[in-house]
């Protein structure tokens, strides 16, 4: 329709953080299962199988997964997860142009400046969505067997119970620097480099109060335990996931970008 194009000015603030939480909310829905898969995988070698499972593989951890547990065990945490995207992508993507623009102050655009950006939402974005993703990994760890116990029983219980047992820095558990790393990859070598610190974040997050000191506790226990080929643990769904993720997620951006800024003229052209 003429007059419509969503290309003639650029989005407002509101409609870029909204297009990447809606979009990285779709992405999440489609590749949780690989998330689960490898948080699972990931685990596993921490402490005894629960009822004799073994997980081998992408395929095999979700066809047992699916086998054991029932399909919906593939989506545990999902609501902490899309809690996650809705705080960590509208505020990485979303703000992103806007601190490029006042860092730059509109005019240079070089890789520095960009680079600089980057990291300030995504430091922001960690900052902010840091607890959801704890409660996303330790219900993606959780087994919903028969007989065996469950650590959370839903998610605002979840953060609750963290909160009162561990304080405000287990729903803050992690080490920044994997995401640091994360930003500076792409694909493949983004899953070798960053492997290893996810890993333990995924261990240090999911582990009860008292199991390790610090997450480089975390990680030279690991060492000394299950050797080097602990920390990649997961790397084909880690790397599945990713590639997958980026691929959905960047085309739902675009559509539901387009689409709202459709819309906002069109109501515009009404009034």
């Amino acid at each position: 329709m003429v007059g419509l194009k969503p290309s003639d000015v650029p989005p407002p603030l509101g409609v870029k953080m909204a297009s990447a939480a809606a979009a990285a909310c779709v992405a999440d829905i489609v590749t949780f299962p690989l998330d689960t898969a490898k948080v699972r995988l990931q685990i596993q070698g921490e402490k005894q199988a629960v009822g004799g499972i073994r997980y081998r593989g992408v395929f095999g951890t979700i066809s047992t997964m699916v086998r054991t547990e029932g399909p919906k065990s593939l989506y545990n945490g999902l609501v902490a997860g899309l809690q996650r995207q809705v705080c960590f992508a509208s505020i990485r993507i979303g703000l992103y142009d806007s601190v490029k623009n006042f860092y730059s102050g509109g005019k240079d655009n070089s890789v520095l400046v960009r680079i600089l950006a980057g990291c300030t939402t995504g430091a922001m974005a960690v900052s902010v969505a840091q607890p959801t993703d704890v409660v996303k990994v330790r219900f993606q760890a959780q087994m919903n067997l028969n007989g065996s116990a469950r650590r959370y029983s839903g998610t605002m219980q979840a953060y609750r119970h963290i909160f009162l047992n561990e304080g405000m820095r287990g729903l803050w558990k992690d080490n920044l620097p994997c995401h640091f790393v994360s930003a500076f990859g792409a694909g493949f070598v983004t899953t070798v480099v960053a492997s290893p610190v996810d890993v333990v974040k995924t261990r240090y997050m999911n582990s009860p109060l008292g199991q390790y000191k610090s997450a480089m506790n975390c990680a030279w226990t690991m060492m000394t335990k299950e050797g080097p080929t602990a920390f990649y643990k997961g790397f084909m769904p880690s790397f599945l996931r990713l590639g997958s993720w980026n691929v959905v997620m960047f085309v739902s951006f675009e559509q539901i970008k387009r689409a709202m800024m459709i819309t906002k003229k069109r109501i515009e052209a009404t009034n």
